[in-house]
């Protein structure tokens, strides 16, 4: 027979890690502090229940309190950790020195990028090699639909997938995004090509292109691309040679993921 207290454990330990991650997310949702107070409410806890959780994740790291305010932040563990999922990450290693070739050989930044719902994840990123300045990418969420990086992905998924997605409505981001009938056509042609481009379909006065990268099982679990102002990428139609860049740092991570073949026909 069951064990009425040790259920009872199990049962409160899991309502703890629910709340410790409502608090965390809680603070990952906006750039200000928060205090003790303004969490209880926000999350309709007892105010007891979030200071003591809140100790409990000060002590391994996760957040930490300013001592002028006594409000909360995020802190340094959840980099710590989430530099470790990087690292970890066999696609990520994999990339790091053909999107650094990438960036070199095309004078574009450079973003890997995986599939997370309905948006792409960029989980390496490299700045133009030109670039004075700029902003780190990795952990920046693309649209699938209207991203290089995206079509690459979707173009060799499961047919499951793309119908998953055409189910939805697309976001209209701009007057280049495309709907989904020109999206359906566009995803045959870079299944043709094994290259695919965007162009302002995202963000007016920036253009993109990608191609797959293939797992052993010949999955298509991510992406690499180059990204830059239009006028660079498209001078007039694709700029020359970039298309050859792309799929050649494609195949080459693949490659070394195993992949039987590049680029690998899509399942249905």
């Amino acid at each position: 027979m069951p064990n009425p207290e040790r259920t009872e454990k199990r049962r409160s330990s899991i309502q703890s890690i629910d709340r410790a991650t409502a608090i965390l997310k809680a603070l990952a949702s906006g750039p200000r502090r928060l205090g003790v107070s303004e969490l209880a409410e926000r999350l309709d806890l007892a105010r007891p229940t979030v200071h003591g959780l809140l100790q409990t994740l000060q002590a391994h790291g996760f957040v930490e309190q300013d001592r002028h305010s006594d409000k909360y932040q995020l802190g340094p563990g959840l980099l710590q950790l989430g530099y470790s999922y990087l690292d970890l990450n066999e696609l990520r290693a994999r990339s790091i020195g053909y999107a650094d070739r990438l960036a070199q050989r095309t004078q574009a930044a450079v973003r890997v990028g995986v599939m997370h719902g309905s948006s792409i994840v960029v989980i390496h990123h490299v700045f133009r090699p030109d670039a004075a300045f700029g902003i780190l990418e990795v952990g920046l969420q693309l649209p699938l639909h209207a991203s290089a990086l995206g079509k690459a992905i979707l173009a060799f998924s499961p047919l499951q997938v793309v119908e998953d997605l055409m189910a939805e409505q697309l976001p209209r981001l701009t007057k280049q995004t495309l709907g989904h009938a020109d999206l359906m056509r566009e995803l045959e042609l870079v299944r043709e090509s094994g290259i695919a481009t965007e162009r302002d379909e995202a963000v007016l006065g920036e253009s993109s292109a990608a191609a797959p990268i293939f797992d052993h099982g010949g999955a298509a679990v991510g992406a690499i691309g180059v990204v830059d102002a239009t006028e660079r990428i498209y001078p007039r139609a694709l700029a020359r040679g970039l298309s050859a860049a792309v799929g050649e740092a494609a195949r080459g991570i693949s490659r070394e993921l195993g992949a039987p073949r590049w680029p690998h026909a899509a399942e249905a």
